[in-house]
């Protein structure tokens, strides 16, 4: 390694490099000044993995081999599952496992590697009952079959499934149950673990063998699977790295492992819970002059550079998976779209990247990592061309330095956005609610999630789920209603009602599942009476609480009452670290609740149902309209009001009401009345709530609105609006601005004349080329592939140009594609040239 050079003081700092400074003072308690004599004694940062604690044991003889026992519990918090082929152990032969090779289940955690116990190859007789349609002899004999591999498993299923004859029974297939389910969740179902929760493992049931690596020999039933809650619901103090690298490149190539080395590795280094990193360092290939309040290490090989890395726990970073390396993924998601990607698998690490989490959570116009930060943190990255950082890497020690700033500031802001967003806590929670690995949430959709759910609760209850073969159905069912808007300005109080978690309450309240759904030709033969069952308005029939309560209800009626639990408790809390986890918790109960419906209407999933989500559908389209009915019957003159009430508008789960005042707070307090009324003609726990009023009102169409939103009539909240284009992605920039800027000239200015001569002023500078291009910028999103598109579209063809130029750079499906469209040189009408 090579040592770091003297240099003059720099004159002017970046503001990154000052508050480098302010981090290096923070964590060293002492006074630091921008000079070069500060890297003379720089103590080395926080770097290296620490130490476990010691492991006490006692040793046992079996025979000829002996082993150390544990004598002490293991706890850890663990955050990855794998499961690979293992080895016969001589503690399994004492148990009467025989078999050359076994499935080993190994569990990550925070300092240790452990290896769980094998499954046992058997069959079992057990008394189960088939979760999908009511019966009143619940439980039938079903064979439990325990293979001693997934592929095992894989050949049993369809050797089932495709028939068996033996003695004098002739051939016949049986239906699988639960043979579908991931290697990784059925063990974690099985042994009651969630997500990033607390395990132990109790003293005495796991062994160390010679080679120290540790090996478990403890059934499922020693394993101690702590649920996330009081002490139980921290966070280990996990090591969460942010790295970004710079690579040699050619112009105009995306850089190969094989051609172009690794020049520079930037790496910031936090521990969970903690607001500042412990470590910035810079690894550089080639010497590099300091950088104040970061760790510069330099070497003379690319491979030594790269041995001298850290070890965390979780690996997060910045669009980090490269278009020619790793595994390629396809997701699919009608809630978060379609994307290709690659993924890379570090057992016992999580990688965790950034770009994706922006993709799936938030809808901005561009994901590039500048727009994204300028967007939640304020700032950018440091101004570094792409094109020169080859030169600046093979200047000198200054130049590579410039480069190492920029590389590691593009390390420390995915760190800022990771913390700005509490995305590690509120996934956690999300992981811990929802029973699955952590990195199932951006792997997976939202049916997993609901899935795990599904299967825990069922093996609580004594059911099994069919694995049902996924196939597009053509099935399909009525929607949510809309209610025709009355289009318009309003100038007085419009109140808004709105049912809390209508469909989740709608399930609850009619005992909607697949253990009460009723089959009209088995009714007959079920003795059942009509006050037993219910009639859905789609007329589908489900039998009552009274008499089997639902699967569905109970899972629901479980997340909101552990919500209440949380949102309660977080009034009361005020350690911030403890608060930061409830508030995950109860928003990640939130969407887990309203997930549900979705299952059983996803045709293409695990476990469709359609009649269960046509009956949420039609119970939610007969209540929107009683809601109308009642509001207009009960709010008249006749009734002593001031004026008949109309509703104007309604969609899905609420109404929007014009009670005829002209004060807020008497719209107010009818709104709030109107929803204590209407709710007492429904059956618990559906609800109608009060929940905003909007004045003045622009009601353009359906699902297109515009408002000053109100829940205190003293001042306004915001400035609302839907469905129009100050929050839709598919228009420039310029378009977003004029629509913004003109409302609030009609809302809050109520100048509508105000508004008519700005945008004929922005028309004119438009005409007159005044208009700067960035304004009109078009992003649109590759949700398909290009010959899947009826005709040519602007971003399809840009892509599939900039493909052919480089294909490793190129966006792939779910990326936004960014172009401005501009008039030909040719001047021909309808020819468009797209420019990146």
């Amino acid at each position: 390694m090579s040592q770091p050079s003297k240099r003059q003081p720099a004159l002017v700092a970046s503001k990154f490099e000052q508050e480098l400074v302010r981090l290096h003072q923070e964590t060293s308690h002492s006074s630091i000044q921008y000079h070069a004599s500060l890297f003379t004694d720089f103590d080395r940062q926080s770097w290296s993995r620490p130490s476990a604690a010691p492991i006490c044991s006692k040793t046992e003889s079996f025979g000829d081999s002996s082993c150390r026992y544990i004598n002490r519990a293991i706890v850890f918090q663990q955050i990855d599952i794998e499961h690979c082929q293992g080895p016969q152990h001589f503690l399994l032969n004492e148990r009467g496992i025989q078999s050359n090779s076994l499935p080993v289940m190994r569990l990550f955690g925070t300092t240790q590697k452990l290896l769980p116990p094998a499954a046992v190859s058997e069959v079992k007789l057990l008394q189960k009952a088939n979760i999908y349609g009511y019966s009143p002899n619940k439980h039938l004999p079903f064979l439990k079959i325990s293979a001693t591999s997934p592929s095992h498993l894989n050949a049993v299923k369809k050797f089932v499934e495709s028939g068996i004859a033996f003695s004098r029974f002739p051939l016949r297939s049986y239906p699988t149950f639960e043979s579908n389910m991931p290697i990784v969740l059925r063990f974690m179902v099985d042994a009651k673990l969630t997500g990033m929760n607390w395990v132990e493992l109790p003293k005495e049931t796991f062994v160390l063998r010679k080679d120290y690596e540790k090996v478990s020999t403890c059934h499922m039933d020693d394993l101690i699977s702590h649920a996330p809650e009081g002490d139980w619901a921290s966070l280990a103090p996990l090591r969460i790295l942010s790295f970004d690298i710079e690579c040699a490149g050619r112009k105009g190539i995306f850089p190969e492992a094989s051609q172009d080395p690794i020049i520079q590795i930037a790496s910031v280094v936090t521990i969970q819970g903690e607001a500042q990193p412990c470590t910035r360092a810079v690894f550089s290939f080639k010497p590099c002059a300091p950088i104040v309040g970061a760790e510069v290490m330099s070497y003379d090989r690319e491979e030594d550079m790269m041995m001298g890395w850290v070890d965390p726990d979780i690996v997060i970073g910045y669009n980090i998976y490269t278009p020619t390396k790793g595994s390629d993924t396809f997701f699919s998601s009608k809630a978060y779209g379609t994307r290709e990607s690659k993924t890379y698998n570090l057992d016992g690490r999580l990688v965790f990247d950034i770009l994706q989490v922006m993709q799936r959570d938030y809808k901005l116009r561009s994901y590039s990592l500048n727009s994204v930060c300028a967007h939640f943190l304020g700032e950018q990255k440091e101004d570094v061309p792409h094109n020169i950082i080859t030169d600046l890497f093979n200047g000198n020690d200054e130049t590579r330095r410039r480069l190492a700033v920029y590389c590691l500031k593009d390390a420390y802001l995915p760190q800022r956005l990771v913390n700005k967003l509490m995305c590690i806590v509120n996934y956690t929670e999300m992981a811990r609610v929802t029973g699955i690995p952590f990195n199932y949430i951006l792997s997976r959709g939202q049916q997993v999630k609901v899935v795990s759910q599904l299967y825990r609760k069922a093996a609580e209850e004594g059911y099994v789920i069919p694995a049902l073969r996924t196939e597009v159905a053509e099935e399909q069912y009525e929607g949510a209603t809309v209610i025709e808007p009355i289009k318009g300005y309003y100038d007085v109080p419009i109140a808004t009602l709105d049912f809390a978690s209508l469909y989740p309450s709608i399930m609850m309240a009619h005992n909607l599942c697949y253990t009460t759904l009723l089959e009209a030709s088995a009714l007959p033969g079920l003795g059942l009476s009509p006050d037993d069952y219910i009639r859905t308005p789609s007329g589908d029939m489900f039998v009552k609480s009274s008499l089997c309560k639902g699967i569905l209800p109970i899972i629901l009626e479980d997340l909101i009452a552990a919500r209440k639990k949380a949102k309660a408790e977080l009034k009361v809390e005020r350690d911030p670290s403890k608060r930061a986890m409830l508030d995950g918790r109860q928003l990640a109960l939130k969407i887990s609740a309203n997930s549900v419906y979705g299952f059983t209407g996803a045709t293409v999933g695990k476990l469709p149902c359609i009649p269960i989500s046509q009956s949420v559908t039609a119970f939610g389209r007969d209540m929107i309209e009683m809601t109308k009915d009642l509001v207009e019957k009960k709010f008249t003159v006749g009734n002593g009001y001031k004026s008949d009430a109309k509703v104007i508008y309604g969609d899905t789960d609420s109404v929007m009401v014009k009670f005829g005042t002209d004060s807020l707070e008497d719209a107010m307090d009818l709104g709030k009345e109107a929803a204590q009324y209407i709710s007492s003609h429904f059956i618990k726990p559906i609800n109608l709530e009060f929940e905003k009023c909007y004045f003045p009102y622009l009601l353009i169409n359906k699902k297109r609105y515009a408002g000053l939103y109100w829940t205190n009539f003293k001042s306004y909240d915001k400035m609302d609006s839907k469905g129009i284009e100050t929050v839709r992605r598919d228009n420039c920039r310029l378009v977003q601005t004029v629509i913004d800027t003109s409302l609030r000239k009609i809302l809050i200015d109520r100048d509508v004349e105000g508004a008519k001569t700005y945008v004929k002023q922005v028309i004119s500078d438009l005409l007159q080329s005044k208009i700067d291009l960035s304004h009109l910028v078009i992003t649109k999103a590759l949700s398909k592939a290009g010959e899947d598109y009826a005709g040519k579209q602007a971003h399809v063809e840009l892509a599939e140009r900039m493909r052919k130029r480089d294909a490793a750079t190129a966006p792939n499906m779910g990326d936004r594609v960014a172009y401005v469209i501009v008039k030909s040189s040719k001047g021909l009408l309808g020819t468009i040239l797209l420019t990146e």
